[in-house]
């Protein structure tokens, strides 16, 4: 293989034997997909960061940013979905060579993200219905309030991020998101304190500072990126102010056409895990608490089949516009081995490991027992979880993205909620297994997923031009 540019992406050679091409595949999937974990491990540390610190100012400060964060957090992962589309169109433009479409697409993103952000900030400053109606008292209701009014003055630099990550990424720059990811990170940790806590002169604002400390941190690091693409020698030939493009509604609909299917799903798996924790909560408090240690669990080890389908996602759609489709058929099939390995490895430590995991997150026995026990099942969740993000993301590259949502749409909604609702609370089917029942739910929705999807990505044919038919 000889390399493009600078950067992981190479072309492949033509007569390599298999194996040498799929272990060079698993490679270029390796560097792209590296950067991507840190920024994704950067992003879930700030959320971390903003639930200890809050926690320590007072319960109820904890309880609104807590609450405050479950209303903001599903609309910005469909918005992010949304501008994910951006990454497989820059990355197959990329790959043909057509570098004079890159600027245009990212402006419209910029269009998009700057309507996102403006319906984001309405909807967050106006949540006093919400609030009467999950009956909270009116100080948690005020911080929460408060919160989400200083959060939102950071939300258009989140969304400039995001959508200038469509860009990066596009480019196979992975590691420029993560430098900036982890330098929000490490801002927001001195922010939240001196915000928080009232520290250099200023009053101490509880979890209303988390808001303000996240807004600047975001803010900041939106600024240095900017500063960053305007000078670095990489974007000479992508300058977003030389290369400035008026709104084109027929590339704007073109992104939303790929983007709104995966906002949607994005947002249709968020919004089930959180209807299972209010399904969950006549439970008791210990039936709760267990189920989030375990869901806690398979989010962090989440992280890694996420980023790689994320690589796999760029390098699928780079290979289709450099005009290899064989490799990116054998990159699109071969990236289930490696799934699946991971899987296995997920599901055995979750299962020798479970006691000493519940131990790390609480002391209460009764917390511990429920943990253990849905770890056991969470083991077998996560080897349908990593197989269809890994063919979903696979697709996503192919920008086949409207089926999948429907597939994913059909297996969560259709029969994964439905079935854990009836395997929790009836005797329809078993007796009442509890927590339990919506991880089988859960597991038999992705197994459903998975199996759908995976057809769907070995028999899927794209078209030859549907990649270039953005812009006429």
């Amino acid at each position: 293989m000889h390399t493009l540019d600078e950067n992981h992406q190479p072309i492949p050679e033509a007569r390599q034997p298999l194996l040498q091409r799929t272990l060079s595949e698993w490679k270029t999937l390796s560097l792209l997909g590296a950067p991507i974990l840190i920024a994704q491990l950067a992003q879930m540390a700030n959320g971390v960061i903003d639930t200890v610190m809050a926690g320590h100012a007072s319960a109820e400060d904890l309880a609104a940013v807590g609450i405050g964060s479950s209303l903001w957090m599903p609309l910005f992962l469909m918005f992010m979905g949304l501008l994910q589309a951006m990454q497989p169109i820059i990355s197959g433009y990329r790959g043909s060579g057509e570098l004079d479409r890159i600027m245009p697409v990212t402006w419209q993103g910029l269009y998009i993200a700057a309507g996102a952000a403006v319906i984001m900030i309405t909807l967050l400053t106006q949540v006093h219905p919400v609030l009467a109606l999950l009956e909270m008292d009116s100080h948690t209701a005020g911080i929460t309030q408060g919160y989400l009014n200083a959060f939102s003055w950071g939300v258009p630099a989140l969304l400039l991020m995001t959508a200038l990550r469509g860009l990066t990424d596009g480019l196979g720059h992975t590691q420029v998101i993560m430098a900036f990811s982890v330098l929000s990170t490490l801002l927001n940790l001195p922010l939240n304190y001196i915000f928080i806590y009232g520290k250099l002169g200023l009053p101490a604002m509880g979890g209303v500072g988390c808001g303000w400390a996240t807004s600047l941190s975001n803010g900041v690091a939106a600024i240095a990126l900017l500063i960053y693409l305007n000078r670095s020698t990489s974007y000479r030939r992508f300058h977003l102010i030389a290369d400035w493009c008026r709104p084109h509604l027929a590339d704007i609909g073109y992104i939303l056409r790929i983007g709104v299917p995966i906002g949607f799903t994005i947002f249709v798996e968020a919004s089930m895990f959180s209807v299972i924790a209010l399904f969950l909560t006549p439970q008791g408090a210990v039936v709760v608490a267990g189920h989030q240690i375990a869901l806690n669990v398979v989010s962090l080890l989440f992280m890694l089949p996420l980023s790689l389908g994320l690589a796999l996602t760029l390098r699928v759609s780079f290979l289709l516009g450099a005009g290899a489709p064989d490799t990116a058929r054998l990159i699109s099939r071969s990236s289930l081995i490696l799934a699946i390995a991971v899987a296995l490895v997920y599901a055995t430590l979750l299962v020798l490991n479970s006691e000493a995991i519940a131990r790390l997150y609480t002391s209460d026995s009764k917390v511990q027992a429920v943990s253990v026990s849905l770890l056991t099942f969470a083991a077998l969740f996560q080897i349908a979880d990593v197989i269809q993000v890994t063919c979903i993301s696979a697709l996503r590259g192919y920008k086949d993205t409207r089926i999948p949502m429907l597939i994913m749409l059909f297996s969560f909604w259709g029969l994964g909620l439905p079935l854990g609702y009836v395997l929790t609370f009836t005797h329809w089917l078993t007796p009442a297994m509890g927590a339990a029942g919506f991880w089988v739910g859960l597991t038999s929705g992705l197994a459903s997923a998975s199996i759908l999807l995976g057809i769907r990505l070995f028999f899927f044919a794209p078209q030859p031009t549907a990649s270039a038919s953005a812009s006429a």
